[in-house]
């Protein structure tokens, strides 16, 4: 309501009283015109007196309202210029037109005319997409609102508030389970002294790196500890990429042993029993990739993995093998009919650990199918199953998705070899259909696996899935022996793994190997197993063709842009390339489908494949890895696939 609203909101009902008094006044000179001439007389000074008074009244308005617009005016002023709130008026233009006092004591130079885009990089850009921001600036976090039709921005200082949190963050408690991997098989020929030698070693080292970090520890057993640090903390230790690992490793040595150490970290959550599961089972999944490394698993489920710079560490002692055969022994006579599946694509390992399953559950008197379908048969296999099909006993084993889908029941036990990922089974869908699994590989753990199995039996030192199958058939009945065919796919499965014995090869890769050589194991029939056609020999030369050697040994071939390679050609020309003097890891990069570019990484060792693989989705081990990429090209793949390396490089110069 305006001034002049207010005056006539004040005068209507005056006049109203007037005119009224003035019409009782000319009634009363009817009836008596002596008392209405006093009457008039009096009601004469009255309005005279009245009008002089509302007069000053309006005087008295117009200076208090004149006065108040005034101060409202300057502390509007003072507060535009002085609020603790930042406020950037904009031209038409987008360049910074004003600012208020907050502003400019913070940005400390002179940017008006200054596009706003380039004091603050993209502000407009991304506050199109939302109502508010929060961006960092000299120091400050502020939240960022802009009225786009007054064009201001307005700043709200937020600094306190993330130091708070940040400090809430960095609070949060963790736990660690530290666990010698390898103790018991180094100590178990050292007599006291030695031992205690070992001990102390191992306990300095622990207790200086957890004092150089603040980090409590404790030793609850031989071979594990226990430690608690924080959020904050954590992040130190991971710019360091754990070098505990390294300095254990390379203190070992002088004790005439390598001693490796593998960590589980659980965090993401306040609650200390979830917490203290989420760290064994990242110790679970650090020992299943072949220890030597640490896995921080979050309660969101994420992973991240550090180290594994070492292969596996072969188990000297076969009780571990002994106790999951008669555990497989007793869940399959738990259950009904046996169906074992391995990878899509399988090779002569899965095929080979497939059979030795069958014939472990043979042995016990149970019936058993592989499954594999017709679209799954490269040519090495192809030579495998003309084999198969002379032997009916063994041709009737062998069964397609559909078929092995109609016989499961909810007694059925699947048995999934050489894979653990869901994603990667021969069909998922039997596979979620199943309510009794068991799982057999020796890849390294990843971070997808199959939910809910009855039974695991991962170990990452082993040459192969088949070598592992072999040991179990060991302690199994021998009425029903292991026929020759079955025997020679088995041990082709080896072959195959271990690069005809020269990689991830121990010592009891070679007793499993004389185990199927006993039971007739041809190894004439294994090479024309293993034998290439003109074909797969011409693409495999193509791709070698192209290689190109880098740094540190690295060597990068790859295949045409319209040309779809078979994943087998692309895995023995990486093979192949190791074979070339001054290539510690070799990668090969090809298409694999119209959509999908596939990668094989192979190495000596002293490249660690299974983390550039992992880098890109992949994995597998330290000397053999894959990995595929969709919708990409050849070039874009080879350029992702650099840029991996290169990180993986300097973290590990930067050690």
């Amino acid at each position: 309501m305006n001034r002049q609203s207010t005056k006539k909101a004040l005068v209507l009902p005056f006049i109203i009283m007037v005119l009224t008094a003035i019409a009782l006044v000319v009634i009363w000179f009817i009836f008596n015109q002596l008392v209405a001439g006093i009457a008039s007389i009096a009601l004469i000074l009255i309005i005279i007196g009245t009008l002089f008074l509302v007069r000053q009244a309006f005087q008295r308005l117009d200076n208090y309202v004149d006065d108040l617009s005034g101060r409202v005016s300057v502390g509007n002023n003072l507060a535009i210029k002085n609020l603790p709130i930042g406020m950037i008026i904009l031209d038409d233009n987008e360049n910074i037109e004003w600012m208020n006092k907050f502003m400019s004591e913070r940005v400390n130079r002179n940017v008006i005319s200054d596009p706003v885009n380039e004091v603050y990089p993209n502000i407009l850009k991304q506050l199109e997409k939302t109502q508010e921001i929060e961006i960092e600036d000299n120091e400050h976090h502020y939240r960022v609102q802009y009225a786009e039709n007054e064009k201001v921005l307005y700043f709200f200082d937020i600094s306190e508030e993330v130091q708070t949190n940040k400090l809430y963050e960095d609070s949060k408690p963790i736990i660690a389970t530290l666990f010698l991997d390898n103790y018991d098989e180094i100590t178990q020929n050292m007599n006291d002294t030695q031992r205690s030698e070992i001990n102390s070693m191992v306990t300095r080292v622990i207790n200086k790196w957890a004092t150089e970090h603040d980090v409590y520890f404790k030793r609850y057993s031989s071979d594990q500890f226990v430690a608690y640090l924080n959020q904050r903390i954590l992040n130190e230790i991971e710019d360091n990429n754990f070098g505990i690992l390294d300095q254990l490793r390379e203190k070992s040595v002088g004790y005439r042993a390598q001693l490796t150490l593998s960590i589980g970290i659980g965090e993401g959550s306040e609650n200390l029993i979830d917490l203290g599961e989420l760290s064994q089972s990242g110790l679970d999944l650090a020992l299943g990739r072949g220890g030597d490394q640490v896995a921080i698993k979050h309660m969101n489920g994420n992973v991240r993995f550090y180290g594994g710079k070492t292969d596996p560490m072969e188990k000297r002692t076969r009780v571990r093998a002994r106790v999951i055969s008669h555990a497989l022994k007793d869940i399959l006579m738990e259950g009904e009919k046996v169906i074992i599946m391995g990878h899509t694509r399988p090779d002569l390992d899965a095929i080979g650990a497939a059979i030795g399953v069958s014939r472990f559950a043979m042995m016990n008197n149970l019936d058993a199918y592989i499954v594999l379908n017709d679209s799954d048969i490269d040519p090495t296999l192809r030579r495998v199953m003309d084999s198969v099909n002379e032997k009916p006993e063994l041709k009737e084993r062998f069964i397609t998705s559909d078929e092995a889908w109609d016989i499961m029941t909810s007694k059925t036990t699947l048995v999934v070899v050489d894979t653990h990922k869901p994603e990667m089974v021969i069909d998922e869908n039997i596979l979620n259909k199943a309510n009794r699994k068991v799982v057999i590989d020796h890849h390294r753990r990843g971070e997808s696996f199959i939910s809910s199995p009855l039974l695991i039996y991962m170990e990452p030192y082993a040459s192969s899935t088949a070598e592992l199958v072999t040991e179990l058939l060991e302690y199994q009945p021998t009425e029903q022996r292991l026929t020759r065919l079955e025997s020679t796919v088995m041990f082709a499965g080896i072959i195959v793994d271990t690069r005809n014995f020269t990689l991830r090869t121990g010592s009891r890769t070679f007793d499993a190997a004389s185990y199927l050589r006993a039971h007739g194991a041809d190894t004439i029939l294994t090479q024309h197993f293993l034998k290439d056609d003109i074909d797969t020999y011409i693409n495999r030369t193509e791709l070698i063709q192209t290689v190109e050697l880098q740094e540190h040994g690295v060597a990068i071939a790859h295949g045409s842009e319209e040309k779809i390679y078979h994943p087998v050609t692309v895995a023995q020309a990486a093979d192949e390339l190791l074979s070339l003097d001054g290539v510690e890891a070799s990668y090969v990069v090809a298409r694999r489908e119209d959509n999908v570019v596939g990668m094989s990484a192979r190495s000596l060792g002293a490249v660690n494949v299974q983390l550039t693989m992992e880098a890109l989705g992949g994995g597998g081990h330290l000397t053999n890895a894959a990995t595929q990429l969709k919708d990409v090209s050849v070039e874009e793949a080879i350029s992702q696939l650099q840029q991996a390396i290169t990180e993986q490089m300097s973290r590990s110069e930067t050690k």
